[in-house]
């Protein structure tokens, strides 16, 4: 009988030294993930955790880690390249006000010495009153993605009437840009839940820059499934340049004028709503199409 309670005492001491040393080697793998995790955030380098064991909890410890330290990487990346674009985009406006401020100095000047021109003058300070309005709205444009409030109330929203309110509202403005839209809505009553706000902010935004550089033959079609397609002639687009509409604080430059970030503000909010958003460009045409 006492052999076997040795037996048992014998097997219950090897069990606990093996779990002992078992958490030994968890906690030293926990402290090598720690500090190595602290060096490797200090460090500002692209390194990834490393560990030396096969135990498959601290394995996948480890890994999770890895991912959020790559996700980490990835957005301050992109904090840092938005800030750098901004900065260059905020130059390069600011330098382009001085333009047209400089020449309306001058042509009020002329008005004052040569007054058989004086209309020809003011016809120029006009143009260049306009050219300072719209770089203005650029500027306000970079301000409003700064301050994009994650703030929304979903609720369910009738997004046929939501969207024929909208453009109801852009009657004057296509009317004085000679835009006649193409209007295709679906009969049938069509419901998402989403941010009633975030989403005529959407709308807006894409109208807008339909309005300001659309070459004209303007489409909008929500089809039973509730996708929503916008196209429109864009002359000054093309296949390449349209991947990257949606970027922020990217501008498509032409002869006239540069687009502003509307797209890509558009892009943000349709996101907030877990809905999707893309672009692409066919024969001549920008198709923008979103899926709630």
């Amino acid at each position: 009988m006492y052999i076997w309670l040795y037996l048992i005492i014998s097997v219950l001491i090897i069990i606990l030294i093996f779990f002992l040393l078992k958490m030994f080697f968890i906690k030293k793998s926990i402290k090598e993930i720690r500090i190595n995790l602290i060096r490797i955030l200090k460090s500002d380098t692209n390194n990834l955790l490393t560990i030396d064991t096969k135990n498959k909890e601290i394995v996948q410890l480890a890994n999770t880690l890895n991912i959020e330290l790559k996700n980490l990487r990835k957005q301050k990346l992109q904090y840092e390249n938005g800030n750098n674009e901004l900065k260059k985009s905020i130059t390069n406006i600011s330098h382009d006000i001085r333009t047209p401020l400089t020449a309306i100095s001058g042509y009020i000047d002329l008005i004052k010495e040569d007054k058989e021109n004086q209309e020809e003058y003011i016809k120029i300070i006009e143009r260049k009153t306009n050219d300072l309005i719209n770089l203005t709205e650029q500027l306000f444009d970079f301000s409003k993605t700064i301050d994009i409030v994650p703030n929304i109330q979903k609720e369910k929203i009738c997004i046929n009437e939501l969207l024929e309110e909208v453009l109801a509202n852009f009657y004057v403005v296509f009317k004085e840009n000679n835009i006649v839209p193409d209007v295709e809505i679906e009969q049938r009553k069509i419901y998402k839940i989403v941010d009633k706000n975030t989403i005529i902010r959407v709308f807006e935004n894409i109208l807008s820059n339909v309005a300001k550089y659309s070459s004209g033959d303007f489409k909008i079609k929500l089809d039973e499934i509730g996708k929503i397609t916008f196209s429109n002639k864009a002359s000054s687009l093309d296949a390449t340049t349209v991947e990257k509409i949606f970027d922020r604080y990217y501008t498509v430059e032409n002869a006239k004028k540069s687009t502003g970030i509307g797209l890509s503000i558009a892009k943000q909010l349709v996101e907030l709503n877990n809905g999707s958003i893309s672009g692409k460009y066919e024969k001549g045409k920008l198709i923008i199409e979103i899926e709630l």
